[in-house]
């Protein structure tokens, strides 16, 4: 019966004592009984006889006093107790494990590890194969400790750098701030990743009941009826508006030069009523690529019909994230439409026109289901019917297209 109640009494105390407490107490219980109490509080607690003596000897002991006062200041064991850290005794466990971490620098190139995820699991796998005794707790343990941590990748690399690259960021510059200085139009032009039309995950996250979260497609196959659709932005440097057309075709150069021209008309032609000239700045590939014959074909048709002069300006190649409708328009779309499944080209539609930014960016959008085919060829002598005016500094990424006489 006595037994039973000290087991009792210890299930209900033992959480809440450290180890000298808890060593303190039992020889308490062990006291009380008088002869024998050692063993019967051993076998109700299962701690050991030698720890249960010990506790006796300090409370029995006058020096225990000094020992209490010690421990009132936080310490359980002497110091120095207690087993040595894994660390401590193997001397070659940290550098082992950075080996492991870094396998292109430090470790093994044929290393499988090289080719797995590198789970806390999987490098302490790889430890215990080298001879150390750890564990994936301990990994994690000294992963934090070496200021490791969760990373995902971050996109900086952009590749090979042109030796005239800065120079041609000075140029668009100057030629921006004197279009804008004459009141004359300045566009930035791109065209968005493309994105499948259906009940497909978007990313990010929006606020709704808990417990609903949207549902969508596991796969990500694409809906043949829906296909994709291309978004080409215009954006006016100089009045902070963005127009987006929205292909369901093609993403051609006669699709990019489709879309200035709807934007002219839809709302260029109305914000610079005494416009002569046109500036575009432009990635240096992709449909408005520098290289881009039809590109320039549309664009001299563009210039017959406006009777505008129409002067390009490409960034250098590797450098399209400068692009100015990159972070002014396009970035913004994808926050305004994150977390929502585009199911179809109305919503599509209707997403990118309700972009608005605390600066005053406003965005236009139109459906666009003409088709654009691809594979159109430009001969020589087409090429050479354009009215082309090339600058000095790099004049195929800067050049002016002007109309044709009669």
């Amino acid at each position: 019966m006595e037994k039973e109640l000290i087991k009792k009494r210890f299930e209900f105390l033992a959480p809440l004592l450290n180890e000298r407490q808890l060593r303190l107490y039992v020889a308490a219980e062990a006291l009380v009984l008088g002869r024998g109490g050692i063993s019967v509080t051993s076998q109700a607690t299962g701690i050991s006889r030698p720890t249960i003596t010990m506790g006796c000897r300090e409370l029995l002991d006058e020096t225990t006093k000094k020992a209490s006062a010690k421990s009132s200041a936080g310490r359980v064991r002497k110091k120095g107790g207690g087993r040595k850290r894994t660390i401590e005794v193997d001397e070659t466990l940290r550098s082992d494990l950075e080996g492991l971490i870094e396998p292109v620098t430090r470790g093994d190139p044929e290393s499988p590890l090289r080719w797995t995820a590198k789970s806390v699991r999987n490098l302490s796998d790889e430890l215990k194969k080298m001879g150390h005794k750890t564990s994936h707790r301990m990994v994690a343990e000294l992963l934090h400790a070496m200021d490791y941590s969760l990373q995902a990748n971050r996109k900086t690399a952009e590749g090979g750098t042109h030796p005239d690259r800065n120079a041609q960021f000075e140029h668009i510059h100057g030629k921006v701030k004197e279009f804008q200085s004459c009141n004359q139009p300045v566009i930035s032009v791109d065209t968005k990743k493309k994105e499948r039309v259906g009940d497909f995950k978007n990313g990010g996250r929006e606020l709704r009941p808990k417990g609903n979260p949207e549902k969508v497609r596991v796969y990500d196959f694409e809906i043949p009826e829906l296909g994709k659709v291309a978004p080409y932005g215009i954006y006016d440097q100089t009045r902070n508006t963005g127009w987006v057309n929205v292909g369901t075709d093609h993403d051609t150069a006669t699709f990019a030069v489709e879309s200035i021209r709807k934007w002219w008309i839809t709302m260029g032609r109305e914000a610079y009523p005494k416009a002569a000239r046109l500036l575009i700045t432009a990635d240096g590939g992709g449909s408005n690529g520098a290289r881009v014959r039809l590109w320039k074909i549309e664009l001299q048709k563009f210039a017959n019909e406006t009777g505008l002069v129409i002067s390009v300006c490409h960034f250098p190649p590797g450098t399209s994230k400068w692009n100015k409708i990159e972070h002014r328009l396009f970035s913004f779309i994808s926050q305004n439409w994150r977390g929502k499944p585009l199911v179809s080209h109305e919503v599509i539609v209707n997403l990118i026109a309700s972009t608005k930014t605390r600066t005053g960016l406003t965005v236009k959008c139109e459906l666009d289901t003409n088709k654009y085919p691809k594979g159109i060829k430009v001969s020589d002598k087409e090429l050479r019917q354009v009215n082309i005016v090339r600058d000095e500094f790099h004049g195929e990424w800067n050049y002016a297209i002007r109309p044709q006489s009669a």
